[in-house]
């Protein structure tokens, strides 16, 4: 009985030397996502005929259609499973096209271990204008930026032959304050603050908040390290020297209400009383 169901899945996973032929060239260069233009380029098939062939890939169960042109290959351990997304940082590099890109907010607080709840949205931040999509109950969303701030990240390795780009611990944090409504809130960009505060670089952190060049930004962060009792005084001249008269919200999701801090031009929607609960994260 069991050797009738392998070869009923050898059956229904292989597609003939074609097939075999693209698997081996995918599995060379170690690539599991692919487009159609790969496909193309090992078989030499027209692009109709490569669209007829990967739509029986896709069927078959030996790949996984990701977006218009781009899929991901299925395990052949999963037997008959036909629907495989795969690591999903790895699916959002691919879908921003591999370069111009970072993990961000939320999904690069998760891999900076700031967060204490799992995540279902992965972020990804992008000068392209790309749209979000949800893929196999997974949602993906672009977050579009000026190419000049592309700054302040690194290479982030995921498993063990993959890396994707992630904004670096301090420039999560600034861009947490900068739209805390992707890191599910200012409360939880201060946890992830605090959980991480040992390997915070405050320089490095007001460096970023400066040359993002927004007032927000340089409010919420004088203000999050004053509540967190970090000790730098020459970091909160900085922040305080670049404040205008106008007032912001700390956290521009929540209702427009609180009392006015004149010291950092924020008026506070979230009570200082929540912040300073993180300490007891």
């Amino acid at each position: 009985m069991q050797t009738n169901t392998h070869e009923g899945l050898s059956q229904q996973k292989t597609l003939g030397p074609q097939a075999a032929r693209l698997l081996a060239a995918l599995h060379e260069k170690r690539r599991t996502i692919f487009t159609v233009g790969d496909v193309q380029e090992v078989t030499g098939l027209g692009p109709k005929t490569t669209r007829n062939f990967v739509g029986k890939l896709v069927r078959r169960g030996v790949a996984t259609r990701l977006k218009p042109g781009l899929f991901i290959l299925v395990p052949f351990e999963l037997g008959r499973e036909r629907e495989y997304l795969g690591n999903p940082n790895i699916v959002a590099r691919a879908l921003a096209g591999g370069r111009d890109y970072y993990l961000s907010h939320a999904s690069a607080m998760d891999m900076h271990r700031m967060v204490t709840q799992p995540q279902f949205v992965v972020y990804v931040t992008s000068p392209l204008p790309l749209r979000r999509r949800t893929i196999l109950g997974t949602e993906f969303r672009f977050v579009r930026c000026k190419a000049e701030h592309l700054f302040g990240l690194v290479e982030h390795w995921v498993d063990k032959t993959e890396k994707v780009i992630v904004s670096d611990l301090e420039r999560t944090v600034i861009d947490g304050l900068k739209q805390p409504g992707y890191c599910g809130g200012i409360v939880e960009v201060a946890k992830g603050f605090w959980m991480r505060r040992g390997d915070m670089n405050i320089g490095r952190l007001v460096d970023y908040a400066i040359r993002l060049d927004v007032g927000a930004v340089i409010r919420r962060l004088g203000f999050l390290l004053e509540t967190c009792g970090v000790d730098e005084p020459a970091a909160i001249a900085r922040l305080r020297a670049r404040l205008t008269a106008t007032y912001q919200l700390l956290d521009p999701t929540l209702p427009v209400e609180g009392h006015r801090v004149a010291r950092w031009r924020l008026r506070l929607n979230v009570s200082t009383e929540e912040l300073t609960a993180v300490r007891s994260t």
